[in-house]
């Protein structure tokens, strides 16, 4: 997505000691310029010290959407991270800062991003029967167990260092036949959405990581099938369900490229195609959103004491 380019320089007023003048000047950016509902997105900041120069920030926290937002800073002062915009924000959404300066001194920011409404149509299916019945106690039960462990995988990764440096691809290069946020319309009923990307494929194609990172989950779920879930650090996560074969561990290193299994039909699916999935944290994001990060088209907008 192509966005003109703003850069608006925000002004926080506070109240300084004795010998601080003026206001601290802060900059929050973030591409692209109006994400859309259901996307990762990029936020970058440069702060202005507070006092003289050699007072300048050394830690940058934050929160957006309800998770935690991990900043790195760059050779160039630009503290950089991710976060996710979920499908159901609204027409903003706050991104809470806290800002460590080497004085010790600390200043909150808030700054309100704009999102932009996504196009997400319905589709509607017949299916066996088996598929839509609620599932009996020893099924409830594994289907917790497998979400249990999906949640510790995506929980994990705010722990995880950075992984990648490169910009992402997408796992498959053939065609998408299902995007994100479909609604799923089961017999007549709106049973779900669907929070992936699914590829075409035959059984036994390859798979490949969409970046380089560690494989943080491994298994057969009732839902996934076989399934990889690969930890890209600093709570950002891609998984890769309904595989036909798994050729990495958990544990593994793997790189951007790299073959992680094969395309198969295995889990709740009619036929073989790879359902590819990020999260950011909690946040089920447009796994396409990733191919994006990076591209020209900066917004910034004013930041407000707390």
């Amino acid at each position: 997505m192509s966005a003109l380019l703003y850069l608006v320089t925000m002004f926080l007023w506070v109240a300084p000691p004795p010998a601080t003048p003026g206001p601290a000047v802060t900059e929050v950016i973030w591409e692209p310029s109006r994400p859309v509902q259901g996307s990762i997105v990029r936020i970058a900041l440069r702060a202005a010290a507070i006092r003289p120069a050699d007072e300048s920030v050394v830690v940058v926290r934050g929160t957006f959407a309800g998770q935690p937002v991990h900043f790195e800073l760059g050779v160039d002062g630009v503290f950089t991270a991710v976060g996710a915009i979920p499908l159901s924000a609204g027409d903003t959404l706050p991104l809470a800062l806290t800002l460590d300066y080497h004085t010790g001194a600390r200043r909150h920011l808030t700054v309100q991003v704009p999102v932009a409404r996504g196009a997400f149509p319905t589709e509607r299916l017949r299916v066996d029967s088996r598929f839509s019945r609620p599932p009996n106690a020893a099924l409830a039960r594994r289907i917790a167990r497998e979400r249990a462990r999906s949640r510790a995988a995506w929980q994990h990764s705010f722990s995880t260092p950075k992984q990648w440096r490169e910009p992402f691809i997408r796992p498959r290069p053939t065609r998408i036949t299902s995007a994100y946020g479909l609604g799923r319309v089961f017999n007549g009923r709106v049973r779900s959405r669907h929070m992936g990307t699914d590829f075409d494929g035959e059984r036994g194609d390859p798979v490949l990581a969409a970046n380089r990172g560690i494989v943080r989950l491994t298994g057969h779920f009732y839902y996934g099938g076989r399934l990889v879930y690969l930890d890209h650090g600093r709570g950002l996560l891609t998984a890769y369900l309904h595989l036909s074969q798994i050729d990495v561990a958990e544990g593994d290193l793997v790189e951007r490229g790299q073959v992680i299994g094969k395309v198969g039909a295995t889990g709740r699916v009619t036929g073989p195609h790879l359902h590819w999935i990020a999260r950011y944290g909690a946040v089920a994001a447009n796994p396409m959103s990733l191919l994006v990060l990076g591209s020209p088209g900066l917004q910034a907008d004013a930041a407000q004491p707390d």
